[in-house]
């Protein structure tokens, strides 16, 4: 029992040092707790973070104010029509003096990598991306080098224009553990916006986390307990998604006839890690259903693809994902 405890203690003091980020982030950041908690989850796992949103709801400015707080390598990509992999990866440069070509590595070699409005990219580029964020690599002519640990890829897309945009191929898509769908802020919120940011500059925000205190709170994330229970619930969630017929709800046999594509055993791993994440964010060294609700939807709404009859129907990933969760029992 004492070890238990102690091990209990030391997991959640390990997570400590996110918990400082958040706080450090809420300095600039108002509002918005969702997707601060999502980066974080982010953070914590490893895990890439889609952030889908109408301009203006401080998408960017989240993510610039969590890689300055921390004490890591940042670089911020903006995607345009006209990006070649080249400015993504980098090129071999010739040195007519020696004769010879050395790497000159591109800014997907970094911790933190910002991809602002990647949907502004040509499929090539995206392809580069995809091979970074899978492997954790980038290839330069015929060498392959590691882009560091930690990597997080962040990144915004809009989902209102369309002129001068490329979609995002599922492949790319499934790569991102969460996808979050960016609102507007309350009243309230929005009133503190103006008082804070229209009479003054943002407060100037210090770095709070070093890699070191990043990976070990992430080594505490994966020893968070995670019960047989609990797994069991996860993969009656996403194996809902592939055959509701089998599922025991009423309304299973219409459910099925939505969706076209459910989501993969990627899925399954992503909502066990990120329910670690939010069992840790919560000062909790065990999961809880809760905690698997809290992070299904950011985890399966871009993984389930719905049919020509969902979309007749108005209905969305979204209305699904929520169905399957109010249908499937809580342990």
């Amino acid at each position: 029992m004492t070890t238990a405890v102690a091990n209990e203690a030391e997991i959640l003091n390990a997570a400590r040092p996110v918990q400082a980020l958040a706080d450090e982030v809420g300095r600039v950041v108002v509002g918005q707790s969702h997707m601060v908690r999502a980066l974080l989850i982010g953070v914590l796992t490893g895990g890439h973070v889609l952030l889908e949103g109408v301009p203006g709801l401080a998408k960017t400015l989240t993510v610039t104010t969590l890689a300055r707080a921390m004490h890591a390598k940042f670089s911020r990509i903006q995607f345009t029509p006209d990006l070649l992999p080249a400015d993504l990866i980098g090129t071999l440069i010739y040195d007519p003096k020696e004769g010879s070509f050395t790497p000159r590595k591109g800014p997907i070699f970094a911790n933190l990598v910002l991809a602002d409005e990647i949907n502004r990219a040509p499929a090539k580029v995206q392809s580069a991306l995809l091979e970074a964020m899978q492997e954790r690599a980038a290839t330069i002519g015929d060498t392959t080098y590691s882009v560091g640990d930690p990597f997080l890829v962040l990144a915004t897309q809009n989902p209102i224009e369309q002129e001068g945009t490329y979609r995002l191929p599922e492949a790319q898509v499934d790569r991102f553990m969460l996808k979050l769908k960016i609102g507007y802020p309350t009243k309230s919120d929005e009133r503190t916006i103006i008082d804070r940011m229209v009479v003054g500059s943002p407060p100037e925000i210090d770095p709070v986390v070093t890699l070191e205190q990043v990976l070990a709170a992430r080594r505490a994330a994966g020893q968070v307990h995670l019960d047989d229970r609990i797994r069991d619930y996860i993969v009656e969630i996403v194996h809902a998604t592939r055959e509701p017929g089998a599922a025991s709800t009423r309304f299973a046999m219409d459910l099925g006839k939505l969706i076209e594509f459910g989501a993969s055993p990627r899925a399954s791993i992503a909502l066990a890690k990120a329910g670690r994440a939010h069992a840790l964010l919560n000062g909790r060294a065990f999961v809880t259903p809760s905690d698997i609700k809290s992070v299904a939807m950011d985890v399966l709404r871009h993984r389930v693809v719905v049919g020509y009859e969902a979309e007749a129907e108005g209905v969305s990933p979204e209305d699904i994902v929520q169905e399957i969760l109010n249908r499937i029992p809580i342990p």
